[in-house]
């Protein structure tokens, strides 16, 4: 069964979406900047208590980042080149924040240097490089919290640190004369089990609840991210995430501390649509039952995130057929990785052929930031705006 766009938008937003697509030649992605306003107005709504700060890394194009400074947002950072670009644009440094843990001596010097005061570590050296390079900042360690196997992008391992260890290391930064303020973690991005969150809170009470036994009162918890965008498996309203976790919060917390978000993909992946052309459709063998459909857009120029087949783009095409056939989908680059969805089968009209558009929904996280830099000569995928 092919995919309805009018699932994913509305007619208005969906026929201005497609009007610009004729502009312009694949691939490249159009997105929305109307329906971001909105996306960032429903979760204020449901999250009236929480301060938001955007994950650049989501979407860092200049005209998203203004529409959410203009809205009031703040930031989250990965790197000094995602400092550089919000500042530009006359954001205050006390509205973003340093939310990787994995940074260079330097890079937390030239933050401390223009303004940044509120920092996430996870590990005693990265403190005694924040003690050393940003004396006296705010800093939030952050936790490992399981349940990535319900989260179509997992990200566990790599960041944040036992409760045990985490608990030590506010004590640590204690020592080192920082400002330890509290807590957070992240649940895995596109995450689809809410009860994780309670999971999560969880082991912040056991942290707050010991360090308030040694007499150290914590005010922070960074919720993270991993509230969901429109894919193929389908989540929960917005409405049920804030619900659930404002009642976890309300259980777990009698007096509420500062609340964080920390959404990159659930603003900007919806107000996206990556737009590709068949570049080839051919078979392996005389009586092969499978037949692959190579784009121009793929692993290196966009599509990352389809590593694994881990996030699953509802896919739509205008070429002719009422009937619909399952393809391997391809890239169109020299590496035998760039195959998108060999497993998972996402139907497409049986008379597409080369030549023809392929649109990915919900594809404006995570797209154009992701791209390699001309793997094979491909240029970085454009991103084109409306709704300005």
């Amino acid at each position: 069964m092919s995919v309805d766009p009018l699932d994913y938008y509305s007619k208005s937003d969906f026929d201005r979406m497609m009007a610009a697509s004729r502009k312009y030649e694949t691939p490249f992605i159009v997105f929305n900047l109307d329906i971001l306003r909105r996306k960032y107005m429903e979760l204020k709504h449901f999250f009236p208590y929480a301060k938001v700060h955007y994950a650049v890394k989501a979407n860092p194009a200049v005209e998203v980042l203004k529409v959410l400074a203009e809205l009031g947002s703040n930031f989250d950072i990965a790197s000094i080149y995602e400092l550089d670009r919000v500042l530009a644009l006359g954001v205050s440094p006390d509205r973003i924040s340093y939310g990787n843990t994995i940074k260079k001596p330097r890079d937390i010097r030239y933050a401390y240097e223009r303004g940044i005061r509120l920092f996430a570590s996870d590990s005693k050296h990265d403190l005694d490089n924040l003690a050393q390079q940003a004396p006296g900042a705010r800093v939030f360690v952050r936790i490992l919290v399981e349940g990535g196997e319900s989260a179509d992008w997992p990200l566990s391992r790599k960041f944040g640190c036992h409760p045990d260890l985490a608990a030590d290391l506010i004590l640590y930064a204690l020592k080192l004369k920082l400002q330890p303020c509290g807590v957070s973690f992240h649940v895995g991005s596109q995450q689809r089990e809410i009860g994780n969150w309670n999971s999560a809170l969880v082991k912040v009470r056991y942290i707050f609840d010991f360090l308030e036994s040694q007499g150290i009162k914590m005010s922070l918890i960074n919720l993270g991210g991993g509230f969901p965008a429109s894919y193929i498996s389908r989540t929960s309203p917005m409405e049920m995430y804030a619900s659930e976790i404002t009642r976890f919060l309300h259980e777990d917390f009698s007096e509420r501390p500062e609340i964080l978000l920390e959404p990159g993909r659930s603003l900007a992946a919806d107000p996206g649509m990556l737009v590709s052309e068949v570049v080839l459709i051919t078979e392996k063998a005389h009586l092969a039952v499978d037949k692959w459909l190579y784009l121009d857009a793929g692993k290196f120029n966009g599509l990352t995130e389809t590593m694994d087949e881990s996030i699953k783009y509802p896919l739509y095409s205008e070429a002719p057929g009422e009937d619909c056939t399952d393809f391997i989908l391809a890239g169109p680059t020299c590496d035998s990785q760039d195959v998108l969805y060999e497993n998972f089968r996402n139907p497409l009209p049986s008379g597409i052929k080369a030549g023809d558009r392929v649109y990915f929904l919900s594809a404006g996280a995570y797209t154009a930031s992701y791209a390699a830099v001309e793997f094979n000569g491909f240029k970085p995928i454009p991103m084109y705006f409306v709704g300005e």
